[in-house]
């Protein structure tokens, strides 16, 4: 088993969240995009703004690492239109995976067919456009019922609409890392909801996103049947070191 194959090497923080400039953080993102072809990780995964920039490195370089951002992010709260708008760009823009975040808060409000048009709409695009989708459900802002349910509407969605050969890509992922939990709880995949969401969103891939710290850990996860490992210390993790970072 090659680890580094199961790695989206990410780095989402704006230049105000990092406490740096805009060009500071521009080159935080350069160095993980360089590192990343330098390791050969699965994926490179940064906020959509960085995605033309990375497309322009890694076609330079003749790197097979793939390019991934995320849409709506990290609420998920936007409309279906913006949601397609977003992911518009971030294709034509050069990215081959796109992550957004499902609506959760929506349907923890009742707003089951809008939640659902979206995953349809979105996945739709994405599918006709050869990418890789996933649905972030932010684990850490559901209970276990509501963890099993939101894995649960994803696969039903693809299933009832769309061919098998396109299961394998479209995955269900755990966690933004931006979510605000209280009393130290973990804002990450933890193996509980991992579980949940292998079980209820099957055949469908997982990736467990953030939370993922020590090679361990990550071998671990992928013995359960989890696909990606999101984390902002991949290089860590192939290297068998523990991780400082919080995601």
């Amino acid at each position: 088993m090659d680890i580094k194959q199961y790695l989206d090497s990410t780095y989402l923080k704006t230049a105000e969240q990092a406490g740096i400039s805009e060009a500071e953080n521009r080159q935080v993102v350069v160095s993980a995009i360089v590192e990343a072809m330098a390791e050969n990780f699965k994926l490179v995964m940064i906020r959509p703004e960085m995605v033309k920039m990375a497309k322009e490195l890694i076609t330079a370089a003749n790197s097979k690492v793939s390019i991934g951002t995320v849409i709506d992010f990290p609420e998920g709260k936007g409309s279906l239109e913006n949601k397609l708008a977003e992911a518009e760009k971030a294709i034509v823009d050069g990215a081959d995976d796109l992550d957004f975040v499902l609506d959760y808060e929506g349907f923890k409000a009742g707003k089951v067919d809008t939640v659902k048009e979206q995953v349809l709409q979105c996945t739709y695009l994405g599918l006709q456009n050869d990418k890789i989708v996933k649905w972030i459900i932010e684990v850490a802002a559901l209970n276990d019922h509501e963890i099993v349910q939101l894995s649960a509407l994803v696969k039903n969605v693809v299933l009832s609409n769309f061919e098998e050969n396109k299961y394998s890509k479209v995955f269900v992922k755990s966690s933004t890392g931006f979510y605000k939990t209280r009393d130290g709880m973990p804002n990450g995949a933890t193996l509980s909801a991992i579980k949940l969401m292998l079980e209820n969103s099957f055949p469908l891939p997982v990736k467990a996103a953030g939370g993922v710290r020590t090679l361990q850990e990550a071998q671990q996860m992928i013995a359960l049947g989890v696909k990606r490992i999101g984390t902002s210390s991949a290089k860590s993790i192939a290297d068998g070191s523990k991780a400082e970072g919080g995601y």
